[in-house]
């Protein structure tokens, strides 16, 4: 099965196939089953992030002074380290994320100081938003944030925070109250260690990522460390998710493919009856769902990274892509794991690992209902 087959399609540039295939390369190196150490997650992410840093992939997850995010190559990034490997890809994933509102709207001296380690690897960045009752209702927040002559004191929690506990710095989003709601929040960027910050517990999840739950009790933080003006949080963390929903919908997608692949060579060699898996007809059938399932995301996914690349607004694209990528994505490798029978359930074995780092991607970043949501206003306010 040619797993690059879909470079040829007109979405992507030579330079999306080149950087495609040499990152495929890469991986096929760096990344064999096994390589990495999924039991001890942060040393394994911190040495991810270094070796992403060392190999100039981590280049792609910023964006120069002037220069605009290229979301198809964020995308086949992401797609070709989920299928490799899931923390890999959550490493890469995490450095953009967490650094990406610095991207968009940071000032010059604060891209000056972060972007250029986040690239090379020597910092780990994190996005702060969600909080124990405020993920999807980000209106709901109440993280605060008062002025204090130079600075804004930071009080409340975070939770399900990606990359909390390693991460070097954080872009929390808190509420100044300039406005009632979604209006009157704004973003810091809070380095780790400063006074008042603490890391309260640490999550353990059924795919190995290092989340926590992050404190503030009277943090200092300057106002230099600002991102955006003063009540204009929601907009930067809305401007940050629009990039990278839509690499989420990626990663699902190399999920599938790995997964797909797993099936098809199990199908193959698998005795049964006097012949193999793959010459009954329930699982032809099954074989041909999964790989339309696959193909019908593709097409979606670089639909919208495509979109976004020629300047125009995704809401409905991106919301598309991650709702068909993610949810298609946990009924191939379901599928998969059904093909290898008792195998599939065993720890270690690539299909199991597949089945718990799926799970998460119909939550995070937006769960597949407020994709709907999305979806259906969209079409209710524009046709």
């Amino acid at each position: 099965m040619n797993h690059l087959k879909h470079l040829d399609w007109p979405f992507f540039e030579d330079r999306h196939r080149a950087l495609a295939s040499e990152l495929d390369a890469w991986c096929a190196k760096h990344l064999a089953h096994g390589a990495v150490d999924h039991e001890d997650v942060d040393a394994s992410c911190k040495a991810l992030v270094k070796a992403l840093g060392a190999g100039g992939w981590l280049t792609h997850a910023v964006a120069g002074e002037g220069e605009a995010i290229d979301t198809r190559a964020i995308c086949l990034l992401r797609e070709t380290l989920a299928r490799h490997d899931g923390l890999a890809d959550f490493a890469f994933a995490m450095q953009g994320l967490g650094s990406g509102a610095i991207s968009l709207m940071g000032t010059p001296a604060q891209r000056e100081a972060y972007l250029p380690r986040v690239a090379r690897g020597e910092a780990l960045a994190a996005f702060a938003l969600s909080e124990p009752e405020a993920g999807s209702d980000v209106a709901a927040m109440q993280c605060a944030a008062r002025e204090d002559g130079d600075h804004y004191v930071l009080d409340g929690q975070k939770t399900w925070i990606s990359n909390g506990g390693i991460a070097d710095f954080y872009v929390v989003f808190a509420r100044t109250g300039e406005a009632p709601g979604s209006r009157g929040i704004s973003a810091f960027i809070v380095d780790a260690g400063l006074p008042g910050f603490e890391i309260a517990e640490r999550i353990d999840v059924i795919a190995p990522h290092p989340l926590a739950t992050l404190r503030f009790t009277r943090c200092r933080v300057p106002k230099s460390a600002m991102v955006g003006a003063p009540g204009e949080g929601f907009k930067v963390a809305m401007r940050t998710l629009d990039v990278f929903r839509t690499s989420v919908a990626a990663a699902a997608l190399g999920f599938a493919r790995r997964a797909l692949e797993e099936g098809l060579s199990q199908s193959k060699e698998r005795a049964m009856f006097g012949a193999t898996l793959a010459d009954l007809p329930l699982t032809q059938a099954k074989l041909a769902d999964m790989a339309c399932t696959v193909d019908s995301s593709a097409l979606l996914v670089y639909r919208a990274a495509w979109e976004r690349d020629q300047g125009r607004t995704i809401t409905r694209e991106a919301a598309m892509a991650k709702l068909m990528a993610t949810e298609g994505a946990q009924r191939v490798i379901d599928a998969a794991v059904q093909l290898h029978g008792g195998r599939g359930v065993r720890r270690g074995e690539i299909v199991e690992s597949l089945y718990r780092e799926i799970r998460a991607l119909r939550i995070y970043e937006g769960a597949s209902e407020v994709q709907q949501l999305i979806i259906g206003r969209d079409l209710l306010k524009n046709g």
